[in-house]
C-alpha cells in the first residue's frame, strides 16, 4: 500500500527538493503530534500564524458556531455578512482614526497586491519603493518588491518602477519623490532575520513620505496581533501608517488578510473602473468568524502583556558562545549562528528531540524562534534546554 508520504511527494507539488515530511495528526495548543505520537513543541507558530496555539477552542468555538449558518455566499463586498461586518468594526476600534476601512482578502500577498493597486489608483503614480532583504510574498507583483534579487532573478521581468533601498539608512530616504506611489516597510523586517527598524529611521520615513504626499505601507503580516508585545508593531513609534497590511495570525490558523487604510483612499476602487480590487473568497465568514474571536481573545486575556516578560525568559536562558548576536522583538526572535550549516545542524537535532524550530529565507545562519504567545514559563525552559543542548553537541 502507498504510503501518505509517498503520495504527498508523488501528488502535492513540492518547491523544495528537501520537505521537512512530518506527517502529523493532530494539534494542541502548542504541540504538534505525528502519527507514531510523539509530540513537537511548535516554536514558529507555523511561522507567526497560531498566535492563540493550535485548535484554539476560543476559536473552534466560533468557527462551528458559524458553520450553523452559512459559509461562501457571494463575491466578497455584494452581501452584508455579519462576521465581516464584526471583524471590520472591532478591527476600526484599535486602529487609529484614519485607518477605518477594512479590505479583506485571503493571504499577505493579496494583501500586499491590494495596497500596491490602491496606491497606484489613489495617487495616480506608478512607482513603488521597498527595502532590501524585506519580504512582501511571493506572487508577481509582491516578489517585485522583494529585496533579494535571488528570488526575483528567475521570474524576470516583474514590475517595472520599482526601488529597493537600504533598510534602516536615512540617507536613502531621498529617492522617495513626487513620482513614487506608495513606499512598504516592514517595521521589523522578519525574513531578514528579525532587524528592527530604528526610531530615527521610521520618523524620517513618515516625514519624507508626507513630503512628497506618498503613502506609507506597513506590512504587519508577520508582526501584528501582539506579536512584538504590540497589538500592532508600529504602536512601539508611535507613527501611523496610510495603509496597514494583515494576515498570518489575523485567522487564528484560518487564512485570511487584510489591507487597511481610510475611507477616501479605499473608495479610489469603487470608480474608473468600478470594482476595482475583486475576490471571491476574501473575508469568507468563516474564516472572519475566526478572526474575530482570536483580536476578542488577545485584547481580553491579557496575553499581550506577558510578550515582553516572556521575551527575557528566552533571552536569559538562551545564552552561549555559538550564538553570536540574540535579536528580537517580542515573540519574534533570531539566533545568529556562524553558517547555515551550523544552523541547520542544530534545527534537525531540535526536530528529533522534540522542537519544531526553521531558518530565516534572507538569513539562513539564524534560528527563527515565533512561538505562540500562550507558550508557558515552563515550556520556554524546555525548549531553551533542547536548543542549548544542540549547541553543545
Amino acid at each position: 500500500m502507498i504510503s501518505n508520504r509517498q503520495l504527498f511527494l508523488q501528488h502535492v507539488a513540492q518547491t523544495s527538493d528537501a520537505p521537512l515530511s512530518l506527517e502529523l495528526e493532530r494539534a494542541d495548543g502548542v504541540y504538534l503530534f505525528d502519527k507514531s505520537g510523539k509530540k513537537y513543541l511548535d516554536l514558529i507558530s507555523g511561522i507567526s500564524v497560531s498566535a492563540l496555539g493550535h485548535c484554539n477552542p476560543i476559536v473552534v468555538k466560533a468557527v462551528e458556531e458559524q458553520l450553523k449558518h452559512y459559509m461562501h455566499l457571494m463575491v466578497y463586498g455584494e452581501y452584508i455578512l455579519s462576521p465581516q461586518v464584526k471583524l471590520a468594526k472591532r478591527l476600526c476600534e484599535v486602529l487609529p482614526k484614519n485607518l477605518n476601512n477594512v479590505y479583506f482578502t485571503n493571504s499577505g500577498t493579496e494583501a500586499v497586491e491590494g495596497a500596491m493597486k490602491l496606491a497606484k489608483r489613489f495617487t495616480g503614480r506608478t512607482e513603488l519603493v521597498a527595502f532590501k532583504k524585506a519580504y512582501h510574498g511571493s506572487t508577481q507583483g509582491a516578489l517585485s518588491l522583494i529585496g533579494s534579487e535571488d528570488m526575483k532573478r528567475a521570474f524576470r521581468p516583474l514590475l517595472p518602477d520599482t526601488k529597493s533601498l537600504r533598510f534602516n539608512n536615512t540617507d536613502d530616504l531621498s529617492e522617495i519623490t513626487t513620482q513614487t506611489a506608495a513606499v512598504i516597510c516592514e517595521v521589523v523586517q522578519g525574513e531578514a532575520g528579525v532587524i528592527v527598524a530604528d526610531a530615527n529611521f521610521l520618523t524620517s520615513l513618515r516625514k519624507r513620505c508626507d513630503e512628497t504626499d506618498t503613502l506609507l505601507i506597513f506590512d504587519e503580516v508577520q508582526t501584528g496581533y501582539g506579536r512584538t508585545g504590540k497589538l500592532f508593531a508600529f504602536e512601539h513609534y508611535g507613527i501611523v501608517p496610510d495603509i496597514l497590511l494583515l494576515a498570518k495570525s489575523f485567522g487564528g490558523g484560518l487564512p485570511l488578510g487584510a489591507f487597511i487604510s481610510s475611507e477616501e483612499i479605499m473608495s479610489s476602487l469603487k470608480t474608473n473602473p468600478v470594482l476595482g480590487h475583486i475576490t471571491t473568497f476574501g473575508g469568507n465568514p468563516v474564516c472572519c468568524a475566526a478572526g474575530l474571536a482570536t483580536l476578542n481573545a488577545l485584547l481580553d486575556k491579557g496575553l499581550i502583556n506577558q510578550v515582553a516578560a516572556k521575551e527575557r525568559i528566552f533571552k536569559q536562558l538562551l545564552v552561549h558562545p555559538k550564538i553570536k548576536i540574540f535579536r528580537s522583538k517580542g515573540l519574534l526572535m533570531a539566533l545568529e549562528l556562524d553558517s547555515f550549516e551550523a544552523n541547520k545542524k542544530l534545527i534537525d537535532f531540535c526536530i528529533e528531540n522534540g522542537v519544531i524550530t526553521d531558518w530565516f529565507l534572507f538569513a539562513s545562519n539564524c534560528m527563527r524562534i515565533a512561538p505562540p504567545l500562550i507558550i508557558t514559563e515552563e515550556e520556554i525552559r524546555y525548549s531553551c534546554s533542547i536548543i542549548l543542548k544542540g549547541l553543545d553537541k
